[in-house]
Formats: structure tokens, sequence, C-alpha cells
């Protein structure tokens, strides 16, 4: 108490100043009309003014959730066009097949949004940290997208992180063909670039031309067939000479991985025990 009376005896002449400009502005604004029309516009432009910024600063902490719904959306989307133009081609002479196909082929796999807490793009064997784990479904062995195109495959998984192993990896083994030939083969990083990687194994006598898109292949229960991967910027020869080896230029930008998806076929689990059983 005391401290505030020293307060208010050291600063009077101020507080005094203070309470008769409140009393004068308040005298003109009040008995002027000309006075008073203008404060009163001046203070409706600095409420909307604020409106408009609070509104703002709202929709941007919104984003975030909006970013994710919209990945896993185009992700959906991408896997249904590229699933109809498979049926369509098978039944292309039938174009009533193809309305009853739209309209009654479930869906083969679900889609889950994930959000990338980590990753790395220097060394030799790199890994994404996502934030979804076992208690949202999610598990090892299970493909990882980025929009419409591949990142990789969950390597492992607790309660509520996974831990991914991305293209960029040594490790990483992607069975990936030529859209346009159907010729395949192992999507391999070897180094070097993020925005780099090679298609091992194309047969001397594939047709492939520079600027064929590249996408999975679909010879794994981990993607599904006809997911974008790159497209072909260049070729040189195998070691042994046997095959060529295809430069893929990845679609995903691992610089600026933000939000993914984890994508699971419902039969995969079928398929991984029938082909265990033959090892």
């Amino acid at each position: 108490m005391r401290n505030l009376l020293n307060f208010l005896l050291k600063y009077d002449y101020w507080l005094l100043f203070i309470v008769l400009e409140v009393v004068s502005f308040t005298l003109l604004f009040r008995f002027n009309n000309y006075q008073g029309s203008v404060y009163f516009t001046s203070a409706n432009g600095i409420v909307t003014w604020v409106d408009k910024a609070v509104s703002s600063i709202t929709s941007y902490f919104g984003l975030r959730e909006t970013n994710q719904d919209l990945t896993r959306r185009n992700v959906e989307l991408e896997l249904e066009v590229e699933r109809l133009s498979r049926e369509l081609d098978a039944y292309m002479k039938d174009s009533m097949a193809v309305v009853r196909m739209r309209q009654s082929a479930p869906d083969a796999y679900w889609v889950t949004s994930a959000r990338v807490v980590n990753n790395s793009l220097t060394r030799s064997d790199n890994y994404v940290t996502i934030d979804k784990g076992t208690a949202d479904s999610v598990y090892a062995e299970m493909g990882v997208l980025s929009g419409n195109s591949v990142v990789g495959v969950v390597y492992r998984a607790s309660a509520h992180y996974a831990l991914v192993l991305p293209v960029l990896n040594s490790k990483s083994n992607i069975s990936c063909k030529i859209r346009r030939t159907d010729y395949f083969g192992v999507l391999k990083w070897e180094g070097g670039s993020s925005q780099y990687a090679w298609l091992q194994d194309i047969p001397r006598h594939a047709e492939f031309s520079l600027g064929d898109t590249v996408v999975t292949s679909g010879h794994s229960a981990i993607f599904p067939e006809g997911v974008p991967v790159g497209m072909v910027d260049d070729r040189k020869d195998s070691h042994d000479g046997l095959s060529y080896l295809l430069k893929v230029r990845l679609f995903t930008d691992f610089a600026r991985l933000t939000d993914v998806s984890v994508i699971c076929y419902d039969g995969r689990a079928e398929q991984v025990s029938l082909e265990d059983s033959i090892k």
C-alpha cells in the first residue's frame, strides 16, 4: 500500500494530466456532433481491422488440419484414378460395365494422414519420423505417400510414432515400372542429391524414353500399382552391361516434407502370409 501511495505521489502531475485529457476528449466528442461522428467512424474502422486480423490468424492456424485432409484425399483420388484407368482398359467394349464398376467396386485399401516430426536428407541411411503409430493402426511394412507420390515404407512403429524408411535410404528397395511400357525394375538411391534415384535391372530390350513416368509396379503388398514415383531423366549401362540404369527425378520433394499419408491394403495380411509360407 505504501508503494502505491509513493507511486501516486511521484507521478501525481502525470496522472492529473491523463485524467484531464480523458475528461476533455469525453466532453469534446459527446457535445460536438462533428467530432463525435469522426470518433465513431474511426472506432468502427479500428474494430473492423482487429476483427480481420483475428480472423486471418484463426484461419492460418486452421490450415494444418486442412492441409492434412487434402493430402489424404489427394492420395485417395490418385489411387482411384489409376484403378479406374486400368478397369477402363479392360471394359472398353462394355461402357455399362464401367458404370457398374464405379458404383459397386469396394476400395481395397485405407489411408490415414500423418505429420512429419523429424526428417534427414544428408546421410546415406536417412529416416523420417511421423506422428502416428500402432495406436492409429500404423505398422511396419506399410507404404507412405506424400500427396500423390512415394515417400517410403514404415520400418518400425511404437504406440504413437513410426519410423519410415524413405526412398533416400540405401536399404530401400521399391518395385517400380515405366507406366507407358510396363517394364519394371527396383528403385534404389545411391546417395547424393535428394531429387534423384536409380531404377535398376531394366532389360536391354526394354522400351522407354526420357520423360517417361515411373510408377509403383504393384508387385508387393506395400504399394498398389500405379502410384507416381518420378520421371526418367537419364540412363546408363549397369555395371555388368546386361541391363540399363534409369536415373529417375523423384516427384517427392523430401526437403519440404510435412504431411504424409500411410496406406494399407485390406488383403495385405493374406498375401504376406501366403508368400511367407514358401520361404
